[in-house]
């Protein structure tokens, strides 16, 4: 039996049961405050790998996360390199912390690839196409979820949170209402005076009107919204989920027995419902307003002539068409919230994570819908 002993708070033993075996004794203290000399003692240790069984730690007096790491990763690094390694002397409470380290061990480091290569770029196209399923079957579970409480509210009015509905809608859209209607004005302004520009050279100003009218309210009001919305309440609803996810104020809720869907999700998405079409109205409103003042002052059309042709180029569809595009947009927007929310782990690099990729899902999946619709519209002929 070889001993080594120094004069610190952790000390190691070699002792040897046969010819074939031999374990490692630990003793003394391995916290944080200690670790640096345990670590030098293990270093100095000349130890035979192809006999070492077993690790001692029942003779160490107290041991916290940075110890049980140090003979964690001396155990892994043993094993490595020849032969099985058991613990021995653990107690119950020893045993836990063990565990949890080998379950939250760390990943193993990876140098990056240098130039292009097939494997990597298959490998990364799998991940994000399972990445992508399993958004997908999220957001279907949300859906059947909300599907599965609005037919309990439809049969019992009174679960039906007005209250929270309220206060959503007047975040997502009385609180948006300056900031959309600005910015529609801009971009209705902006239409007008490109289109006046090359629309004069062969002599059709008055053709600006049609255009900026069937853009507006066909297409880009809607769409200037929901992009508008998904970057303002989208982004707020991941934040705030995200962030009662880390306080673990949802799981409360599945322990007093209430449901998460009912309680957070339902009120968020109805509200944004309801307040889409409406900002879209707005949004409509404002972008044929500044394309009036541009069409006035840039092409001199005056404003009862831009009415009087505007009367003429659309019609109630045209208005129609844009504002029936608004609650699925809206819908789209809080599902995908909401999961993104919901995904949520408990730390602040994951919140900013997910709020960044809500926003960006949120207008992918906006304009692709659009696009549908277009297509939809344009096969029945509206």
């Amino acid at each position: 039996m070889a001993f080594l002993e120094k004069n610190i708070a952790p000390k190691s033993a070699l002792e040897a049961d046969g010819p074939d075996e031999q374990y490692l004794a630990l003793s003394g203290d391995w916290t944080v405050s200690t670790i640096a000399d345990a670590e030098r003692e293990l270093t100095g240790l000349t130890l035979d790998k192809k006999r070492l069984t077993c690790i001692d730690v029942s003779k160490i007096e107290h041991l916290d996360t940075s110890g049980a790491w140090l003979i964690h990763r001396t155990r892994g690094r043993l094993e490595f390199e020849g032969r099985k390694v058991g613990l021995t002397g653990v107690s119950p409470v020893r045993k836990t912390l063990f565990e949890e380290i080998e379950n939250h061990h760390p990943p193993s480091w990876k140098p990056d690839r240098d130039g292009f290569s097939v494997a990597g770029f298959l490998e990364a196209t799998g991940r994000q196409m399972v990445d992508v399923y399993q958004d997908a079957l999220a957001m279907l579970h949300i859906l059947g979820s909300l599907g599965l409480v609005l037919s309990t509210v439809l049969l019992q009015p009174k679960r039906l949170r007005s209250i929270s509905i309220a206060v959503q809608f007047d975040r997502s859209c009385i609180g948006a209402v300056p900031i959309v209607a600005l910015m529609s004005f801009l971009i209705g302004a902006i239409i007008s005076q490109q289109g006046g520009f090359y629309l004069r050279q062969f002599g059709a100003d008055i053709f600006v009107v049609d255009l900026a009218g069937i853009l507006v309210l066909r297409e880009i009001g809607v769409i200037l919204t929901a992009i508008m919305v998904a970057g303002r309440s989208g982004s707020a609803f991941t934040a705030e989920l995200g962030a009662m996810r880390m306080q673990e104020e949802v799981d409360a809720l599945h322990v007093i027995g209430l449901s998460v869907t009912e309680v957070l999700v339902l009120p968020r998405i109805l509200a944004l419902m309801i307040a889409l079409p409406i900002l879209t109205f707005i949004s409509d409103v404002s972008a044929l307003f500044g394309s009036g003042i541009v069409t006035w002052a840039y092409l001199d059309i005056p404003p009862a002539a831009f009415l009087t042709q505007l009367q003429a180029a659309i019609t109630i569809n045209t208005l129609v068409v844009g504002l029936v595009k608004a609650p699925f947009m809206a819908l789209i927007v809080g599902l995908i919230a909401c999961v993104e929310g919901l995904k949520v782990e408990g730390s602040s690099e994951s919140l900013g994570r997910h709020t960044t990729m809500s926003v960006v899902k949120a207008i992918f999946l906006v304009i692709v819908v659009d696009g549908f619709f277009a297509m939809f519209f344009a096969a029945i002929g509206v």
